[in-house]
């Protein structure tokens, strides 16, 4: 198994090349608390010049390490009410999800794995050793929801981006390809069939392959819904893909039945996801009859998502949540008789299963689900670093199996939380991935923060997150002896001091200043959320805290920057009756000086933006924000709490802001490592050495689908 894990790191291609600067690459005048009236467009920024962020950035996806998927297809017997086992599609590396059957052959399928870093297109077929690397879009780093159709290879893709924020990059582009590789052309013309303003989802192909089908949002800029996308069914033909017509409002997810069916999912307003149906009468030359008022097929009382039609015209596979069950399956509906056939439940009632895929011939039904702890074959445990592509050359990028990471002085550990939503305390993995320790057990812990001047300490929060103000959370000083992390210890002695006083509320979210002498943290010790410093060896009980800003709104996550002289933090304080918007602002540790970082242009109202940090040399921001919108249908993936947080860095001015990451999880807590001490990447083991934590499929459906009417 090893050798397959070196094998698939040394799986590469060339990175994308460097994106542009997103918005402004012009300083602003960052004492005032209003925008500029209007951001340059990028074809005015391509004349600059700028010097890349460089490094290494590790940083959490919600979930995502424990996916574990893998493609399963069984056949279909009409003529029996029995199931035939499952046959594994894919080979167990990485994740491999959302598949399509290629050229209609039954035994050749498409989909998207991440075993290279970033999802991409590939194909596996009887006679192919390991999947192929099909399509990889220059300068993309999403890929999603791949159709071969007639040598013709459909498929969402986000590598170019819009001249605004909030909106999405995704759009649907073909390009030709064959499953033979001798004929394969090196270099296909990729054509966009989006519309450059706007933005499509989840493409359908009719059985003729004569029209396309799309959930598009159309040229209107995110609303900031996640739950439910405001998509509309939307058709053109494959060889005009500018004449499109809105054939139905609010739906998702199509798929074709024929020519002239399709199906789609959208929640009804009983709050169950249906499936619904429209007829289509193949005319697009006239407008006229457009939109048509769909008929509801499923049901109340289940929820039915991401359909895929039998071409038989009699059958829909659906996934499935019902009342008292917690799992996704996938099921079987008849659209002449109104009734489900349980299809997974019987195979693997304890295993999610997700986006049904079908045979031409509607003999196979495909899917994907965890691939199953006791698997012979594949990967069996998860890797505590991860590489993940980067748009930027210099600025390495690592996905960490916990939260909150943090750097040790010299780069070579990272602390960090296995999961904030429990007792689980802190670890330490060496920075290659090769091992790991427990520092602190059966407590909850978040938000970790090492001593730039000190290997053996350590500053955490201690107590639970997402908590009142007045909750008991503590900042806590942890001091261990770093020898011994040199012998075969597991558990790693500790000494937990705690340096905020008991009756002072939530104090979290602790950041170190360069000369080790001074923490600034979030404190609700008045019943709002401001910042405050104390000293770092015996925190408040060596005189009081200090508090850094005030106001009836929220501060909170502030870091320190390298150089001492600016501490950057995000807050509402622009509108404190709204906790769903933050901005970045930075302020000096006297408390002088508090100004905003605008990151959005014209929209700095609709910033919500969380987990800043400094580089080294304190030019640049790395955080969280919702600026791309929502990259792929949250209903058709597990739980994400944000799917549209994504990493940016920004320079301290406001100018050039770059993406860094494109899917559609949410990733965040990034830590940034910078200089001599960055990570080697040609060292970074993706084997577990010492034990590691088996893949288990722990992840949720989404938090926000309610079975409870």
């Amino acid at each position: 198994m090893l050798r397959q894990l070196i094998r698939r790191k040394s799986q590469t291609y060339p990175l994308p090349p460097p994106s542009p600067p997103l918005l402004s690459s012009s300083p602003r005048n960052l004492s005032t608390l209003k925008p500029s009236p209007s951001s340059p467009t990028l074809s005015q920024l391509s004349h600059i010049t700028m010097t890349d962020p460089k490094g290494t950035v590790v940083f959490s996806t919600v979930g995502r390490p424990h996916y574990g998927f893998d493609l399963f297809s069984l056949p279909l017997h009409s003529s029996s009410n029995n199931l035939a086992p499952e046959h594994r599609l894919s080979d167990g590396i990485s994740v491999n999800f959302n598949a399509q059957l290629a050229n209609d052959d039954p035994h050749s399928v498409v989909f998207i794995s991440e075993r290279t870093g970033l999802p991409a297109i590939y194909l596996t077929r009887p006679g192919l050793p390991t999947p192929k690397l099909l399509h990889c879009e220059p300068g993309s780093l999403f890929h999603d929801r791949p159709i071969l159709k007639n040598d013709i290879l459909y498929f969402i893709s986000a590598h170019q981006h819009p001249n605004r924020p909030f909106k999405s990059w995704s759009a649907l582009y073909s390009t030709t390809t064959t499953l033979l590789d001798e004929d394969q052309n090196q270099n296909p013309k990729t054509t966009r069939l989006t519309p450059s303003d706007s933005v499509d989802y989840s493409p359908a192909i009719s059985l003729s392959g004569q029209f396309v089908a799309v959930a598009s949002y159309g040229s209107r800029p995110w609303d900031g819904e996640f739950h439910h996308l405001n998509t509309d069914i939307v058709v053109f033909l494959a060889s005009q893909p500018s004449k499109r017509v809105l054939v139905c409002e609010r739906g998702g997810w199509p798929t074709w039945s024929g020519d002239a069916v399709i199906y789609f999912h959208r929640q009804d307003d009983d709050g169950w996801w249906s499936i619904f149906r429209v007829d289509f009468s193949q005319d697009l030359e006239s407008s006229s009859g457009y939109p048509i008022t769909p008929t509801r097929v499923t049901p109340s009382g289940l929820h039915c998502f991401t359909p895929a039609a039998l071409h038989d015209g009699k059958q829909i596979a659906v996934a499935t949540r019902r009342p008292g069950k917690n799992f996704r399956h996938i099921e079987l509906f008849d659209v002449e008789s109104k009734t489900f056939r349980l299809v997974t439940e019987t195979l693997n009632p304890n295993f999610h299963h997700y986006n049904p895929f079908v045979s031409p011939n509607s003999q196979f039904l495909g899917y994907h689900r965890f691939r199953g702890e006791s698997t012979q074959w594949g990967e069996t445990t998860i890797p505590y670093l991860e590489p993940v592509s980067s748009p930027i050359k210099q600025l390495q990028m690592l996905r960490i199996h916990g939260s909150f990471p943090t750097f040790s002085p010299n780069g070579d550990l990272i602390a960090f939380n296995p999961d904030f939503d429990a007792n689980a305390g802190i670890k330490i993995v060496k920075s290659d991935g090769s091992k790991r320790w427990n520092l602190i057990k059966d407590r909850a812990a978040f938000y970790n923060a090492w001593s730039p001047t000190e290997k053996h300490v350590i500053f955490t929060s201690l107590g639970p997150i997402f908590q009142s103000a007045k909750t008991t959370v503590q900042i806590a000083r942890i001091e261990f002896n770093p020898s011994d992390l040199d012998g075969d210890k597991e558990e790693i002695p500790c000494n937990v001091k705690i340096l905020t006083k008991e009756d002072t509320g939530n104090n979290a979210f602790p950041s170190c200043s360069p000369d080790g002498k001074s923490l600034v943290f979030r404190s609700g010790r008045t019943g709002h959320k401001n910042l405050y410093i104390i000293e770092a060896v015996n925190g408040e009980f060596n005189g009081d805290a200090r508090r850094l800003t005030e106001g009836q709104c929220i501060d909170t996550m502030p870091s320190w920057s390298p150089k001492g002289d600016l501490i950057a933090f995000s807050s509402n304080r622009h509108n404190p009756d709204d906790v769903a918007v933050f901005g970045i602002y930075v302020i000096k540790p006297d408390g002088s000086g508090l100004r905003r970082v605008y990151v959005a242009g014209d929209d700095v109202e609709r910033e919500r933006i969380n987990h800043v940090c400094f580089s080294k040399d304190g030019e640049w921001l790395l955080f969280t924000a919702n600026l791309g919108g929502v990259t792929a249908e949250p209903v058709s993936l597990p739980n994400q709490f944000q799917p549209y947080g994504d990493l940016y860095v920004v320079r301290l001015d406001g100018s050039g802001l770059r993406r860094l990451t494109w899917n559609g999880y949410e990733n965040g807590t990034p830590a940034w490592l910078e200089g001599d001490e960055v990570v080697d990447m040609g060292r970074l083991r993706l084997e577990n050495e010492v034990g590691g934590d088996t893949l288990k499929g722990q992840f949720d459906e989404p938090l926000w689908i309610s079975c409870d009417f």
